[in-house]
Order: structure tokens, then C-alpha cells, then sequence
């Protein structure tokens, strides 16, 4: 007979019929033989329990899958990494935190909130505004993780990078257009607007739909907005100048 006390494998989470079939091995055949059949269970025991934790998201298809991996991929090139170690860590912080925005989305409908108004405006809950609702319940730890995860390999420009690339450069291109329409922008105010642009960016990558993120950049917007009313400036003066501009340079345009 074997003796046990020489194999030195977990024979514990072995089927009772495969270590049935090692023990009763020929006498001839050796202790390495014995390890390699052991082997080869464990090789088995991992094939049939292993799962990729892409597609243990619920709601995710393979297309989803493909889509997380070319985004992440996307993202994480764009900050030209030079370590694979590090691109690696990165790319797989990313397709964790798509895989669960992605799965939560799919999961979890509008219709979980009921119809009603929204107690601030007294207008009724669009399908987007309970979309939002239903998103925004997604567990904290999934954001938290994303960004603590992304803080310890990158530094404070390349996170900020990653971030544009979830919201398609939204921080830049809204700027821009303040910068456009409010004439002498001071540096205060720019601070004060870019702050409230990166926060909207840091929220929205936790929402999957391009209305949603939007949507969220309109929130901060609205504050800078009463930012600028509050230290006087009159936005809505401001844009209205800003629009008859803009046509009045289209239709000179035109007459050329």
C-alpha cells in the first residue's frame, strides 16, 4: 500500500472516486506517477470551478464582455504605461469597475422606482431620472475600490486621464465652452468651475449611458452656473450674448 503521509497534496478537495482510482495504483508505479495522476485532478478540480469574474456578473453577455475589455484596453494605452505589471493592474481595475456598472445596469431597472414627481421641481420622474436613481443605488465599494485601486499605481494625472476617457473627455469640452461664453474668466472662477467639472467626472464613470453621464455633468453645471449669478456675474444674460453671437457669425458666413 501507499504511504499517505509521503504525498503531501490537499487530497481533501479530491473526488472520492479519483483518490479511489490513485490508491489502488500497481505497486509498480512510483511516487512521482502517484503526483502526476494528483496533478492532473487538481488541473480538473480548477477547469470546473474556475470562473472568469467577467462573466460571473450577472446580465453579462459576451458582447458586454467585449466591449469592457476594448475599453478598458482603450483607456489604460492612452497613458502609456511602460511595466506590463502595471498595465496589467490597471486594465484589470477597469474591467472590474465596467463589469459591475455594466451588470448593475442590466439587472436593475428603471421600474424598481416607482412613478411619481421629484419633491425639488414638482415635475414627474422621467425613465432617465429613475434609470439614475436605480444606478446610483449600486453599492459604494465598487466606486471606492475603482479609485483607491487606480491612486496606488497611478499618479494624480494619469487617474485624472482614465476618468476622461469613462466620460469622453467631458471636463475639457465643458470648460472650454465657459471659457467661450463667460468673457474674462478669472482664475478664481475657473478654479471653481473645474473643481465642480471633476467631480461630475469622478460620479459619472459609475453610470453606463451617455444620457445618464450627461446628465450628471448637468448637475454641477447648474452649480457653477449659481456660482457665477452668486458672485456677479448673470449667466443667463451671459449665454443669451453668447448665442446671438454665434448666429450672427453663421450668417455672415452665409452672405459670403
Amino acid at each position: 500500500m501507499i504511504n499517505r503521509s509521503l504525498i503531501k497534496c490537499p487530497l481533501h478537495i479530491i473526488s472520492r472516486g479519483c483518490l479511489k482510482n490513485v490508491m489502488n495504483m500497481n505497486k509498480k508505479n512510483n511516487l512521482s506517477f502517484i503526483c502526476k495522476g494528483l496533478f492532473a485532478a487538481f488541473l480538473l478540480f480548477g477547469l470546473l470551478t474556475h470562473t472568469n469574474p467577467l462573466y460571473a456578473q450577472d446580465g453579462l453577455d459576451q458582447e458586454d464582455v467585449q466591449k469592457i475589455h476594448q475599453k478598458a484596453a482603450k483607456w489604460v494605452d492612452a497613458i502609456h504605461l511602460t511595466e506590463q505589471h502595471t498595465i496589467d493592474k490597471v486594465t484589470g481595475f477597469v474591467i472590474n469597475h465596467l463589469s459591475a456598472v455594466y451588470s448593475w445596469n442590466k439587472t436593475h431597472d428603471f421600474t424598481e422606482v416607482p412613478a411619481g414627481i421629484n419633491p425639488r421641481t414638482g415635475e414627474r420622474l422621467t425613465e432617465l431620472d429613475r434609470k439614475m436613481i436605480v444606478q446610483s443605488s449600486m453599492p459604494e465599494n465598487v466606486h471606492q475600490d475603482l479609485m483607491d485601486s487606480l491612486k496606488r499605481y497611478l499618479n494624480e494625472q494619469q487617474v485624472e486621464e482614465i476618468l476622461d476617457g469613462y466620460t469622453v473627455g467631458k471636463v475639457a469640452f465643458t470648460l472650454k465652452g465657459y471659457q467661450a461664453i463667460v468673457p474674462g474668466l478669472t482664475q478664481t472662477e475657473t478654479a471653481v468651475i473645474l473643481k465642480n467639472l471633476k467631480l461630475a467626472r469622478e460620479q459619472a464613470i459609475d453610470y453606463k449611458s451617455m444620457k445618464a453621464i450627461s446628465a450628471i455633468f448637468e448637475i454641477y453645471k447648474t452649480k457653477n452656473e449659481k456660482y457665477l449669478n452668486e458672485n456677479g456675474r448673470n449667466w443667463h444674460q451671459l449665454f443669451k450674448n453668447y448665442v446671438n453671437k454665434v448666429q450672427a457669425e453663421k450668417a455672415a458666413k452665409q452672405k459670403r
